[in-house]
This record gives C-alpha cells, sequence and structure tokens, in this order.
C-alpha cells in the first residue's frame, strides 16, 4: 500500500472487524471505503440509495476467508462529490469504474472478484468491459442491462421505477424537491423496494439519510443518473459488440420489479460469455434482506469457479 495516499480513519462503527480509510485516487478523487479480512480480494460496491454499510450483514463473513473492499462510489456517501459537466461525463459508470481500479491498484490489487447491487452493478458492467485483465468474476445484484431496461420501458417500469425519469430531469428540479424533505423521499424510496419489513434497522436508515442530506450527495446522484440515460447509453452502444469474460453470476429478488418484468439471465446473455443466475425470495436488497441465503450462494459461485 501506498501509505502516503491512505488516511486512516478508524474502526467501522457498522462492520466489525472493518477500518475505514479515505484514499487519494489517480483519478483525482478522495474515496472513502471500508477493508477487513485476508485473502483473495472482493471488491462489494453499493448502489441507490445506499452507501458500503450495506454490506454490514455480510462483509464479516466473506472477511474470513477474503480481503473485503467496501467502498462509496464517487458522488455517495463520504466519497467526494467532483463537479459535473454538460453530458455528465463525470458520472458516468466508465469514470467511477476508473475510480475503482484506482483504489484496487492502491491497495496492491491487481485480479479481484466484484459484487455489485444496484448502481454498483451497473459499474461492474463497465468495470469488466473495461478491464476484463483485472476482474474474475462478477455477481450483479437485482439489474438488468441499462440499456435493455430503457428501451423495455412500460407503464410498469415506469411507475415502480419513477426515479429512473424523475432524477434524470435538468437540474435543479429533482435536487431542490429532494431536497426540501430528504427524510421522506429516502423512506419512500427505501420502503417500496425492500419486501421483508424490518430487515433495515433505524441506525442503518439514518446513516443513510446522513450522506442523503448532503445537498452535494443528492446532485451527485442525479448526476449518475443523468449520466445513465446518456452517456452511458453512448459507451455502451459503442461497445455493443463487446462480452464481459469472466463468468458472470446473477442474483435478483422474486418479489421485486427487475424479478417480475424481466428474463433476467436471459437479458444478459448477449452481454456476457459465461451467465448464469436465479432468484431469492425477496425484493430490491437480498444482501439486507435475506443475508444468510445470499452468502450461501455467492460463496457457491465464487468457490465453483
Amino acid at each position: 500500500m501506498e501509505s502516503d495516499k491512505l488516511i486512516g480513519i478508524g474502526p467501522s462503527d457498522f462492520i466489525a472487524g472493518f477500518n475505514l480509510f479515505n484514499a487519494k485516487l489517480a483519478t483525482g478523487i478522495k474515496m472513502r471505503f471500508a477493508i477487513g479480512g485476508s485473502g483473495s480480494p472482493i471488491l462489494l460496491v453499493h448502489g441507490h440509495p445506499h452507501t458500503h454499510i450495506i454490506w454490514r450483514k455480510i462483509a464479516p463473513k466473506l472477511a474470513e476467508t477474503h480481503t473485503v473492499i467496501l467502498p462509496d462510489l464517487r458522488g455517495y456517501g463520504d466519497t467526494e462529490k467532483p463537479e459535473s459537466q454538460p453530458d455528465h461525463r463525470p458520472y458516468s459508470k466508465r469514470e467511477m469504474a476508473k475510480d475503482l481500479m484506482s483504489l484496487m491498484h492502491l491497495l496492491g490489487f491487481e485480479k479481484f472478484a466484484f459484487i455489485g447491487h444496484d448502481r454498483g452493478a451497473r459499474v461492474g458492467h463497465r468495470l469488466a468491459l473495461d478491464y476484463p485483465e483485472a476482474v474474475t468474476k462478477t455477481v450483479f445484484v437485482d439489474i438488468a442491462p441499462t440499456a435493455t431496461m430503457y428501451a423495455l420501458t412500460n407503464k410498469e417500469f415506469a411507475t415502480k421505477y419513477f426515479w429512473w425519469f424523475f432524477l434524470i430531469q435538468p437540474e435543479p428540479f429533482p435536487e431542490k424537491l429532494i431536497g426540501f424533505e430528504p427524510e421522506y423521499f429516502l423512506h419512500h424510496h427505501i420502503n417500496g423496494q425492500i419486501k421483508i419489513k424490518g430487515v433495515v434497522e433505524e441506525r442503518a436508515f439514518k446513516e443513510y439519510l446522513r450522506c442523503y442530506r448532503n445537498p452535494g450527495t443528492i446532485h451527485a446522484i442525479c448526476e449518475d443518473y443523468r449520466a445513465a440515460a446518456t452517456i452511458d447509453l453512448e459507451d455502451d452502444k459503442a461497445d455493443s459488440d463487446r462480452r464481459i469474460e469472466c463468468p458472470l453470476y446473477l442474483l435478483w429478488g422474486a418479489r421485486g420489479t427487475v424479478g417480475k418484468l424481466y428474463d433476467v439471465v436471459g437479458t444478459w446473455k448477449d452481454k456476457a460469455i459465461d451467465v448464469s443466475g436465479e432468484a431469492l425470495d425477496c425484493g430490491h436488497s437480498p444482501e439486507e434482506e435475506c443475508p444468510e441465503i445470499f452468502l450461501e450462494k455467492v460463496l457457491h459461485f465464487l468457490g465453483s469457479h
């Protein structure tokens, strides 16, 4: 490790055995991450509206056999929120993937497995395409490909995933509306996607809310979605003939929108060479809703390849 580029914060309050750091990345971003365990590295990346603590229920077990790295994506949590541009490139999945590769290089890892949920899995898609020599295995949680979901938009999807269309509106319209009452918006969002009540304990929700109350975070999240609807689609189209080369395993919630609207494995078969997956009895966040079975499935996949 290059210690002059890593600043220790202290033990995590949410994940036993993990320590928090700020990393000064080659991309110019200061990234907050947690790390714990030893062994072959696994990079776990959260989605919206979460931070790295979404992995709190599974990270300690994974750390018994692996080095587990849990970053906050750029714009999210306590990671830096850079200024954007008219084309939204700074919040593209390509730039976010560069951050992740910079972090892993800084930590001394040239090859690693990847698990991504929601937006984190979309960054993982770009990561696996742009750095095939680095990513050895991938797990994507509760997503179909971005371009596919936009192309197949119907009333049910637009109703249940309304934020895909709300957050992409020109600034500062969504930022001002969310900023007026961020706690209400966050409660509505999480409660609409979680199908097993009580799995997001109040302490965890308050940590999500602490970050979500930051106007810079709200703007960055909107930029993430604006990028997904513009520059990310352009990048995907340019790489439409490329495939994820490492094994890809998909997990999704049988009670959630993605599982109900799409043949999830089928949507990825023209995006990856080796695809498998299955539904779990939960909603959008299996790592919070059914962590034991989620861990069992992930560990089996990691061990079988």
